[in-house]
């Protein structure tokens, strides 16, 4: 039987969708719903400026615990902060398992910033920070998932002055599988649970 992919961002893709439409008006400007299809169909799409001061930045912190610094670059102490937490760990460590939702089998793919001793840490460049930010994520509990050893999963963000840690226990992270299942239902009712399985395939 064939497995399929499921991914954080598109799971996250589909939540932004139903969250900033609950009421299924999907008749606005800009088509949120063909946007989805997009990444349903893993098509490229364009980079956005916050997109690309993300990478910029991660790019800077891992120069920094590989020992080059750029100390002309104004995001270097926070990016230097954020290289001292994750120096010494498994630097995008990818991870997949295979779990069963709804009578699927779905293998879950994911790759961590950083793994350091029981932690998963992720890094995240934004213009502000109000805690609790991340609460309803779907990234930390789907690398809880990935990595049945951690313990922790920490948010480490920044807006390229300042650091920010948000950091969720195992114990308080709800179970990806519920979400996954919800997901499936929507694709049905929309009718594009084909177009999932034919772009999805796991090799």
């Amino acid at each position: 039987m064939a497995a399929y992919l499921v991914t954080h961002s598109l799971l996250s893709s589909w939540l932004h969708l139903i969250r900033e439409n609950p009421y299924e008006d999907l008749t606005t400007e800009g088509d949120p719903l063909a946007e989805f299809v997009l990444v349903l169909r893993r098509e490229p799409t364009p980079r956005t400026e916050a997109m690309q001061n993300g990478i910029d930045f991660e790019n800077l912190v891992t120069c920094i615990v590989n020992g080059h610094d750029d100390p002309n670059n104004p995001w270097s102490w926070a990016a230097g902060q954020i290289a001292a937490i994750i120096n010494g760990g498994q630097l995008q460590f990818k991870a997949r398992r295979k779990i069963q939702v709804r009578g699927m089998d779905v293998v879950l793919y994911g790759r961590l910033d950083a793994l350091k001793a029981g932690t998963i840490y992720d890094i995240k460049f934004s213009k502000g920070y109000e805690r609790g930010k991340f609460y309803s994520s779907t990234q930390h509990p789907t690398y809880m998932l990935l990595i049945p050893e951690a313990q922790t999963f920490s948010y480490l963000v920044s807006n390229g002055m300042d650091v920010w840690t948000e950091c969720y226990r195992r114990d308080e992270t709800p179970d990806i599988c519920p979400i996954i299942a919800d997901f499936f239902d929507w694709l049905d009712a929309f009718g594009l649970m084909d177009v999932f399985k034919e772009h999805w395939k796991a090799l």
